[in-house]
């Protein structure tokens, strides 16, 4: 008889992976390994990146980061999100690494992870607090954005196609056109 083990990794195991060039993530201790970003993925983070740390430089409202840098959830739970946002106020960051949920976590979509983006990942966003998802496409040039809802719930609210702008309650004023970040 073939037994099968029910062991979650943790983050004392996700230390152990190796530093191989792919993402390796922890979601519900399974394991995920994703290979290096295609070129079109990375021109989207950058432009991301930018938009967003012009913004939250000039305003204070927090700071942006991108991978690879761990965010630990839980202990079973250690993703590496594309880009995210610390509010002001989130005392989540550590010298080593984030310990808590950003307020902002967005994730850009591959053929490779969009079907984890938008379920593995957007519920365990939605478990562990953060209170808001972007998940942005750029080969179908849209958006969806989740926000936390007044009742608890991280719920998807808009969805945007590549003639309008990502906005949010979050960040007052901001406003980031999807043709800007698909150029």
């Amino acid at each position: 008889m073939q037994t099968t083990s029910t062991a979650k990794l943790t983050y004392a195991d996700f230390l152990s992976f190796p530093d191989d060039g792919q993402r390796h993530e922890l979601v519900g201790g399974r394991h995920y390994v994703t290979p290096s970003p295609m070129t079109k993925h990375q021109r989207v983070v950058g432009r991301m990146l930018v938009a967003l740390d012009a913004y939250l430089s000039a305003t204070g409202l927090g700071e942006v980061f991108v991978a690879p840098l761990d965010v630990l959830l839980s202990d079973h739970d250690v993703v590496e999100p594309d880009v995210f946002v610390i509010l002001a106020g989130q005392d989540i960051l550590t010298d080593k690494h984030v310990v808590g949920a950003p307020g902002i976590v967005i994730e850009i979509a591959s053929p490779a992870t969009r079907r984890r983006d938008r379920g593995v990942k957007r519920n365990l966003y939605d478990r562990t607090g953060v209170r808001e998802y972007w998940m942005v496409d750029p080969d179908g040039g849209s958006a969806t954005l989740f926000r936390r809802t007044p009742a608890g719930a991280l719920t998807d609210i808009l969805s945007i196609d590549a003639s309008a702008s990502i906005t949010s309650p979050l960040l007052p004023a901001f406003t980031l056109a999807l043709t800007a970040l698909f150029k």
